[in-house]
């Protein structure tokens, strides 16, 4: 059985991911485009690397028949979701790639993103996206709501230390790299290839990312209990691509046995052999993710580290994972794609 699918926000780097993963899937078809600012031009237009595809042209979304679709992709951007997706039709599946429905606090997402929530009924009934940790949920789920892609990577490097008790929950540091797409398609000075190329920079230091609400959800409901780490994002001069360095009080070797306990049956999570170091590079395009782990030479510490492609596994391929749950396909459909080397 084919599904008809519908992408909101299509103009977008998320949304264009999406159009190039379920172009090959053999369960999903995609029978809408939105983009309000675009309505009316072709998809290839918007994205020549889409050109030889057959797709609708992008329309704005009050002109969807939503009666004609089975599941939609928000792709919009944060803080414009809780609006669209409550005027959506009630037995439609939504799988939203924004920040708006990660928080189950409404004070938690006030906290975090300035403003209190428009939509706080969706908000209780939203699932969250990790797919390999939300599996059952994420199956019986209406709405489904995508984590972030720094979020992601950091969880999983910890969750499974977190769940195996085998490190300091009061001393883990998460150094994270990041690719340029990670901050969306608009026009913005620091991110002109004058401005960027060439160097690198942290941002959102001393705690204020809002992928760090995320972690204290998380990481805090696995543990019963507060669990607040460190985290700096770099934004790096290279496309696409997350690499987390975390830092932990923990004994190497146990670190390692915990992560392959609980990803050795994961199709998508590749833990690597004990001392090997994952890179951008190996995962790009795809929708795996490569864990390293390495000992310090500061007995009883380890850093782990997590490459993914931020598009793909960190966003639009998570995406297409949770509904292939979602619809009743198999979870990989779609998303068995070869990273490009090189």
């Amino acid at each position: 059985m084919t599904h008809s699918v519908a992408i909101l926000g299509a103009s977008g780097y998320t949304g264009a991911e999406l159009v190039r993963i379920i172009a090959t899937h053999p369960g999903l078809r995609i029978a809408a485009l939105t983009a309000d600012r675009k309505a009316g031009q072709a998809m290839g237009m918007v994205f020549p690397h889409l050109a030889h595809l057959d797709l609708p042209v992008l329309q704005r979304i009050e002109d969807v028949d939503f009666s004609l679709i089975d599941m939609a992709f928000c792709a919009l951007p944060h803080a414009t979701s809780q609006a669209v997706i409550a005027a959506l039709p009630r037995d439609l599946k939504v799988v939203d790639l924004s920040a708006d429905f990660r928080l189950r606090d409404p004070a938690e997402y006030e906290r975090w993103y300035g403003k209190p929530h428009a939509a706080p009924d969706l908000q209780a009934e939203a699932v969250y996206g990790l797919t390999e940790f939300y599996r059952d949920e994420i199956r019986a789920a209406r709405l489904v709501a995508g984590t972030g892609c720094n979020a992601a990577a950091g969880q999983y490097a910890l969750r499974p230390l977190i769940e195996a008790g085998v490190i300091d929950l009061d001393e883990i540091v998460i150094d994270l790299k990041a690719g340029v797409s990670g901050a969306g398609r608009s026009l913005k000075e620091n991110l002109l290839h004058a401005e960027l190329s060439g160097g690198t920079f942290a941002y959102a230091a001393g705690g204020t990312h809002r992928h760090l609400g995320e972690f204290d959800q998380e990481f805090s409901k696995l543990a019963g209990r507060p669990v607040r780490v460190q985290f700096t994002p770099h934004l790096m001069p290279f496309n696409r691509g997350i690499l987390a360095t975390v830092y932990v009080r923990g004994a190497p070797e146990a670190v390692h046995a915990a992560l392959a306990a609980r990803y050795d049956a994961e199709v998508f999570l590749h833990l690597l052999p004990f001392g090997a170091l994952a890179s951008t590079r190996s995962v790009a395009g795809s929708n795996l993710v490569h864990i390293g782990v390495v000992g310090d030479r500061i007995p009883g510490r380890a850093v782990v580290t997590v490459a993914l492609d931020n598009l793909a596994k960190g966003s639009s391929g998570q995406a297409i994972q949770n509904a292939n749950l979602m619809l009743g396909l198999e979870e990989t459909a779609g998303l068995m794609l070869a990273p490009v080397f090189p």
